[in-house]
């Protein structure tokens, strides 16, 4: 199996330092998703219907994984450590239904999107249905809790409002990009990360070097998802290779084409074929064609740079931490972020 193929579990358990931590992750996930699952119930049969749906289609459970490794600082997986962890996971579920609404995806997780199967009104409140309930649990931890909460949520909405909306004019796009993904991807991994040492009773001077480390590893994250959408073979996402680019959605392979497309003809070229592979009039063929050239296309190798750049940073800021378990797990963190584009 390919080293990328690995999953960060499996990372961990590879690992024989960090046997306790990785045991930890294995017993603390199940309880973050039952804890989730407790939430996600309205007594109303529609609602928990819709409101279940993305979650029992799967996920990572990148973000409570994070909040277990850092709560390992202080005393642990305790009960507010897990309400956080499932506050914070419901709210990036909740994120989901919106963010599906506005690209049209027709998948996610590997099943039809909530849109697909109930329609955009339905889907949309849905989203503002766990974004709520998340919130109600955030306030059973305190002022704290909700600042975070209400911190992360305003990041949210301000990352999806610029993406929808585009570069001003004269504003460079690659750094406009890359706002966007701090702001929807990097705010809740690193409130994650926070999290986990916050409600474990952890060092409260280690907090911002995990958020730190949470907001350039989300970019990270969401740079090497860049390269997966472009990738023949699935990461077990459930997204056809290609999805973004079909949808017109901008990603680092195709604002970097476009920088190259004012001097190269080649490019130029490329970037035509894609806008015609993705126009209504557009086939199937045509954009798994153009999908595996831009695969194969130096842009993409450069956003695979990118993420490994982003993800060393996250790392540099962890020196403030103690050597030991926590810290080589962060490392792992951030290896199986980047690997999963080789």
């Amino acid at each position: 199996m390919s080293p990328s193929r690995f999953s960060l579990r499996d990372r961990l358990t590879g690992v024989p330092a960090l046997k306790g931590l990785a045991a930890e992750v294995e017993a603390g996930v199940p309880t973050i998703e039952a804890e989730i699952a407790r939430n996600v119930a309205f007594a109303d049969d529609v609602a928990d219907a819709t409101g279940r749906y993305l979650l029992d289609a799967g996920g990572k459970r990148m973000r409570p994984t994070l909040a277990i490794i850092t709560a390992q600082l202080g005393d642990g997986l305790n009960d507010d450590v897990t309400l956080a962890a499932a506050a914070i996971e419901l709210t990036h579920l909740a994120s989901l239904y919106h963010d599906d609404v506005m690209d049209e995806a027709p998948l996610r997780r590997g099943v039809p999107s909530a849109h697909i199967v109930w329609g955009n009104s339905v889907a949309i409140l849905t989203g503002d249905l766990l974004f709520s309930r998340a919130s109600t649990m955030m306030s059973r931890l305190g002022e704290r809790a909700m600042a975070l909460q209400a911190e992360t949520f305003e990041r949210l909405c301000i990352g999806q409002m610029h993406e929808t909306v585009g570069p001003q004019p004269g504003e460079d796009a690659v750094a406009h990009y890359l706002r966007v993904l701090s702001d929807k991807t990097g705010s809740l991994i690193s409130a994650a990360a926070r999290a986990g040492v916050r409600y474990s009773n952890g060092p409260a001077e280690f907090e911002e070097p995990l958020v730190n480390f949470g907001e350039k590893i989300g970019v990270a994250f969401q740079l090497a998802d860049d390269v997966i959408d472009l990738a023949p073979m699935s990461d077990g996402t459930g997204k056809k290779a290609g999805t973004d680019l079909r949808a017109g959605v901008p990603t680092l392979p195709t604002l970097l084409l476009a920088q190259a497309a004012v001097a190269d003809p080649e490019a130029r070229n490329l970037q035509q074929r894609i806008r015609e592979a993705a126009s209504d009039d557009g086939t199937d063929a045509q954009l798994e064609s153009v999908t595996a050239e831009l695969f194969a296309h130096p842009v993409t190798q450069a956003t695979r740079d990118e993420a490994r750049r982003w993800a060393a940073q996250a790392l540099a800021g962890l020196e403030a931490l103690p050597n030991g378990p926590v810290r080589t797990a962060l490392n792992l963190f951030a290896e199986h972020v980047v690997a999963r584009t080789d």
